[in-house]
């Protein structure tokens, strides 16, 4: 399934730029929103070399190039080089402008949302605080950039499954947002979808389709039926109805955002691989397996060469296919492409991150359906301790790990002797 949500909101001090750099400036947008991010960094690179020879490594015009490049590295999941060209950027914002400057809100803002994406929650929420606290005292407590950093935090806390905080926070952002841009404004929508994604993860079926029927239609209204953003939420809506048990009407939304972003964004654009996804999120679940797997064969073609075989987009398409050929009973071919999910969020977010876990624990059941009980126990206990360490062992998550533990360590239990024990 894949949820998405407009979270990003990106801001940086945008100096007067001679024309050269202005053309250079064109071609990286054009090329960014398309989703070719190899074509952006070649632009990035360009704009930052520029910058930096004409108006030196510590003018805002320079913080505004490495901005620009560490937005794409973060579009390629390169996180790390992305947080750090994001603090280069801080630190010269923080000597030209002062920390107390909006302007450092916005840098602040994007590198949490880097270090989120590393799974490195308590740095993202420091520092979205951080720059909550800034956007209050700069631009008062009702702005809309202070929403901004309401909901960008409530992200964080859904991330870590702390649903309540979330729902709490997306609330006073769609408040403020209300009140300073009118009801019918589509960043009211963007946080109307935000907080449906929220109860959808609680299992509020009800609550997220009534948030994103509302989001829906004030975007059709504002941005017309054949914008992405229009299929973003359609996509969403549609995964509601899925887990509802939908199927039919799940399937006609889901070939409505299609349809959308086909046609507004081209076919081999990696949000069409998405809603390819979704689509196949919903055959598989009426337990039509071979047209699924057909469905994430289409979508993990074009990941691939949207993003790049590394991207954890591609591992997350993976881990969707080997569960529909773990269905049809193909366990070899679901675990190699298993191992390949996981190397890959090894490789990106590093050993300790909550898709790692999720990847070991799905190799794990593989595993066990094979009869590699050693190994699946190995990865099991890997899992659980990542569950445990990153969400708490009072966690949900942590609970269906241990149930799915015992299950291996059963088998296991027979084989060895094992005794299956856990300290209190």
């Amino acid at each position: 399934m894949v949820l998405l949500a407009l979270t990003i909101v990106w801001t940086s001090p945008v100096p007067a730029r001679p024309s050269d750099v202005g053309a250079i400036e064109k071609r990286f947008h054009a090329l960014y929103a398309k989703g070719d991010y190899a074509g952006a960094l070649v632009e990035a690179q360009k704009l930052e070399a520029i910058v930096k020879a004409r108006f030196g490594a510590g003018s805002l015009a320079y913080s505004t190039a490495l901005f620009k490049l560490a937005r794409v590295k973060e579009a390629q999941a390169k996180y790390a080089e992305a947080a750090e060209l994001y603090q280069k950027s801080l630190a010269i914002q923080e000597k030209a402008l002062g920390p107390g400057h909006s302007d450092v809100a916005g840098t602040l803002n994007n590198l949490a949302i880097v270090f989120a994406d590393q799974g490195k929650y308590a740095e993202a929420t420091e520092f979205h605080k951080r720059a909550l606290d800034i956007r209050e005292k700069a631009l008062g407590p009702s702005h809309p950039d202070v929403a901004t950093s309401l909901y960008n935090l409530a992200n964080v806390y859904e991330d870590q499954g702390k649903y309540a905080e979330a729902v709490e926070l997306h609330q006073r952002a769609l408040a403020i947002e209300e009140k300073a841009l009118g009801p019918s404004h589509p960043d009211v929508a963007k946080t109307l979808n935000n907080l449906a994604v929220v109860h959808l993860h609680q299992g509020k079926y009800a609550e997220a389709a009534e948030l994103y029927q509302r989001a829906l239609a004030i975007k059709e209204k504002a941005l017309g039926p054949g914008h992405p953003d229009v299929a973003l939420i359609l996509g969403n809506l549609a995964s509601v109805y899925n887990s509802q048990g939908k199927y039919a009407e799940a399937a006609e939304l889901g070939q409505r955002a299609l349809a959308i972003d086909g046609k507004a964004l081209g076919p081999s654009h990696a949000k069409v691989a998405d809603d390819l996804a979704n689509l196949a999120d919903v055959l598989a679940d009426e337990s039509k397996y071979a047209e699924a797997a057909e469905l994430y064969q289409r979508a993990l073609a074009i990941k691939e060469k949207a993003l790049g075989p590394s991207h954890p987009d591609v591992a997350e398409t993976l881990n969707d296919l080997a569960t529909v050929y773990s269905s049809q009973d193909k366990y070899g071919e679901a675990a190699k492409l298993l191992e390949r999910a996981l190397a890959i969020a090894e490789k990106a977010f590093g050993p300790s991150h909550l898709d790692v876990a999720l990847d070991l624990n799905n190799l794990a059941n593989v595993y066990e359906f094979q009869g590699k009980y050693d190994q699946a126990a190995e990865l099991g206990q890997r899992a659980l301790a990542i569950w445990e360490k990153v969400l708490g062992p009072s966690h949900p998550d942590v609970a269906l790990s241990l149930n799915s533990l015992a299950n291996v360590l059963g088998p296991v239990d027979i084989h060895r002797g094992i005794p299956i024990s856990r300290k209190v």
